[in-house]
């Protein structure tokens, strides 16, 4: 695979009509996973992808709870949108929020019971569903090739850029 060197980056302002077919491809075909999991995850444990995301970092969270900004930080959300779906969540009792003992102004979140089993309930299909919907289509080098993929575009997106 041929990576993309500086020189090259520069010496084109737009994409060539091979590199944006490719772009949509890649971006039409990651739309279509992405939804095929969604409604997977949603039929057949009645979690959307976000409360899935929410439940997962609150699993593998020390004592299964989180700062909400942290939790918005660590599942890539901002604030307000986080505010809101954690509201839908509590209501349905898979979270709780408490205010912090450290910061008055902040709030902890709380996997509940009922939320740590709705994960637990949700993760063999959603595996299975990611297994069939995206591993099972590649062969080992394609999947390997995808996560250098990934590797590559998330350092560079981390990267500081110059506006």
């Amino acid at each position: 695979m041929t990576k993309a060197t500086p020189e090259r980056r520069k010496g084109r302002q737009l994409p060539t009509a091979e590199e944006l077919r490719i772009w949509r491809d890649f971006i039409e075909t990651t739309d279509v996973l992405r939804s095929r999991i969604a409604s997977r995850l949603q039929s057949e444990s009645s979690l959307s992808p976000g409360d899935y995301s929410v439940l997962l970092a609150l699993s593998e969270a020390q004592q299964q709870q989180l700062r909400s900004s942290e939790l918005a930080t660590q599942i890539g959300w901002e604030r307000s949108r986080l505010s809101h779906h954690l509201g839908r969540m509590e209501r349905r009792g898979l979270i709780s929020r408490q205010e912090c003992a450290t910061d008055p102004r902040g709030a902890e979140v709380h996997l509940t019971t009922a939320g740590a089993e709705a994960f637990r309930a949700s993760t063999f299909p959603h595996l299975r569903a990611i297994r069939e919907v995206f591993v099972d289509a590649l062969t080992p080098d394609q999947l390997r090739a995808a996560g250098e993929i990934a590797e590559a575009l998330r350092t560079h997106l981390a990267a500081p850029h110059p506006d």
